[in-house]
């Protein structure tokens, strides 16, 4: 039988080094980024897939450990959305945008039975949430402030017309929040033809379901 699933070998490591290093080349040369910054970002990332897929083997036999991990998930992604938008205490601000995006839909799946309450499926469902909803926030509040930053006339303009400090820097805020969700959309968009989420395997998940659903005998015989 088909698997979807990547075996973890040493031309796989060998691969993903090259890959690292023609990206801190080409970031490095064309001036985008240091080259350094793209190491020392994929090598910590790498760390800590082995040190977290680790430690969730582990924790995923117990549901309370599993919801620790989750908060420890969505503080992490606070702070780091918090972080790209501003270097003050501030920052602390940002973990509404992201609760108020995942505990809806985390709830929602939790109260109808949608998804059993087991570690095993919690944390990367709501790993997935957490993170879609902390790129929106940090896109939504990093161009904020630049927007604000360079459209300070058309904030002044609408304070000198009657509207006060939070209905004048809406106006500039709405739509500038409304252009951080277009990935997500795009994304949503193109799933099946671009994007396969989750464990697609080429219908094989889907043939196994169907085999094991039982069969009408009125039905087979006919």
């Amino acid at each position: 039988m088909l698997s979807g699933s990547i075996p973890v070998t040493s031309a796989l490591g060998v691969a993903i080094a090259l890959l690292l290093l023609t990206a801190a080349a080409v970031a490095g040369l064309g001036g985008l980024a240091r080259y350094r910054d793209v190491l020392f970002a994929g090598l910590r990332g790498a760390v800590q897939l082995l040190v977290v897929s680790l430690l969730i083997a582990y924790i995923v036999r117990w549901t309370a450990l599993a919801a620790l991990f989750i908060v420890l998930m969505f503080a992490i992604a606070a702070h780091t959305a918090g972080r790209r938008i501003t270097g003050n205490r501030t920052w602390l601000w940002a973990a509404l945008p992201i609760a108020a995006g995942v505990a809806p839909a985390v709830l929602l799946l939790v109260v109808t039975g949608a998804v059993p309450l087991t570690g095993l499926v919690l944390i990367p469902l709501v790993g997935q949430l957490i993170g879609g909803a902390l790129v929106a926030t940090a896109l939504a509040g990093r161009r904020l402030l630049d927007e604000l930053q360079q459209r300070r006339g058309e904030v002044e303009a609408a304070l000198a017309l009657g509207l006060v400090g939070r209905a004048a820097r809406l106006e500039i805020a709405r739509p500038v929040a409304g252009s951080a969700l277009v990935p997500a959309l795009d994304q949503t968009r193109t799933v099946g033809t671009v994007t396969l989420p989750g464990e697609t395997d080429g219908g094989w998940g889907l043939r196994r379901f169907f085999r094991q659903q039982p069969v009408n005998p009125q039905v087979k015989g006919r």
